[in-house]
């Protein structure tokens, strides 16, 4: 079947413009049932209550459109996987329960993999929206993500500082977390033929909230940039430790330090930087759609990358079943499988392990508002 592009755009005008061939489906048949899973309590709660909305979203439009109906499992709400392997399991069980067609999970690769190993045995098609480590799609062919991976995020942090002209950096990472890890294996690999110099690694852990003696390292060294990809809960405890400790130089981090709490912090994030999924002041009409309508339904405070991957999970789904022609999880496994896509989060295809490769945005922040600073494309250009 040829596979038809969907944009997932909010307004009514482009959900209108999709063809007659793409709703004419059996009314027998025509329910998607999808199983979503999400942080929704625990340090990182504040991504899985955008995704929820995200969600709500979605589902909504689609099915407005009068064709293939999305049901969304355990009454409509995100299960609560809470950032935990062995909570992550407890939900794919209960989720399973319910006879899902397609699971959507989740945001932390921690939880993600567990339950990706189950899926591809049961022969369940599972789509991460934001789970970056490369491992999680070489589990089976049934796995799928809406987010890049790791050592891509980890090389463009590299070619962000070449675009900047810093020569110099510095590293602190979580020993005791696969993401942080896998983004500063990939920083330090691409930064070697990038011409950028590591002067000083230091280690943490995702538990710690004294960094003291290696932002000192930090300072010691004369780094003109500080690497630190780690999870919003303690950037903010870093950021303001290297800025008492007198680092004066551009903090980078990856996308797990979106929704980073800055109050009380306004000037020590002025030179914070980080690579990311999208940026709400992207002026695309897909993104700026979302952006106005998620922020009339819900405020700003949750608005974040992750509410946008959830978002398009959802209409890849609906379009992998348009591309399979069914509802049921083969017919789904079959259109999402090398599936071309163009959402809030990008326009991509997914190659021949499930991962799309796309532009990687560049935020950082004014006063401790986020703000977009450029765009990267595959190669690592400047995006004009």
């Amino acid at each position: 079947m040829k596979k038809k592009v969907i944009s997932a755009a909010l307004c009514v005008s482009m959900l209108a413009s999709l063809t007659a061939g793409q709703l004419a489906f059996a009314e027998e048949d025509n329910v998607i049932r999808v199983a979503i899973s999400a942080p929704m309590t625990g340090g990182l709660a504040i991504l899985g209550e955008g995704s929820q909305h995200a969600v709500d979203m979605a589902v909504e439009e689609i099915n407005a459109l009068g064709g293939y109906q999305i049901e969304v499992l355990n009454n409509g709400n995100l299960a609560d996987d809470a950032s935990d392997s062995k909570q992550a399991i407890n939900v794919y069980n209960s989720l399973m329960a319910e006879d899902p067609d397609v699971l959507i999970a989740t945001y932390n690769s921690a939880c993600s993999i567990p339950m990706a190993e189950l899926a591809q045995k049961d022969g369940m098609v599972q789509l991460s929206p934001g789970s970056t480590n490369y491992s999680l799609t070489e589990i089976g062919d049934h796995i799928f993500r809406t987010c890049f991976i790791d050592p891509y995020q980890g090389k463009m942090a590299s070619k962000f500082a070449v675009s900047q002209g810093w020569t110099t950096a510095a590293i602190i990472y979580a020993k005791d977390d696969d993401y942080s890890n896998g983004l500063k294996d990939a920083f330090v690999e691409s930064a070697a033929g990038d011409g950028v110099e590591i002067l000083y690694t230091g280690e943490c852990t995702t538990k710690d909230t004294d960094f003291t003696a290696q932002v000192s390292q930090v300072v010691a060294s004369d780094a003109e940039m500080l690497y630190f990809p780690c999870f919003l809960d303690i950037v903010p405890l870093l950021v303001q430790q290297a800025r008492d400790a007198g680092f004066e130089g551009a903090i980078v981090c990856g996308d797990g330090s979106d929704g980073a709490d800055t109050t009380g912090l306004e000037d020590a994030f002025n030179g914070v930087y980080y690579t990311n999924h999208y940026s709400s002041e992207d002026t695309s009409e897909a993104v700026q759609n979302f952006v106005t309508k998620f922020t009339e339904n819900y405020g700003s405070e949750s608005l974040n990358a992750c509410a946008a991957l959830y978002y398009d999970s959802v209409y890849m789904v609906y379009q992998a079943a348009i591309n399979g022609g069914g509802t049921d999880t083969e017919s789904i496994l079959a259109g999402m499988t090398n599936l071309e896509f163009s959402g809030v989060t990008g326009s991509f295809t997914l190659n021949d392990t499930g991962d799309p490769e796309k532009n990687v945005v560049v935020n950082t922040y004014e006063d401790g508002v986020c703000t977009w600073m450029l765009t990267l494309d595959p190669e690592g250009n400047v995006v004009e």
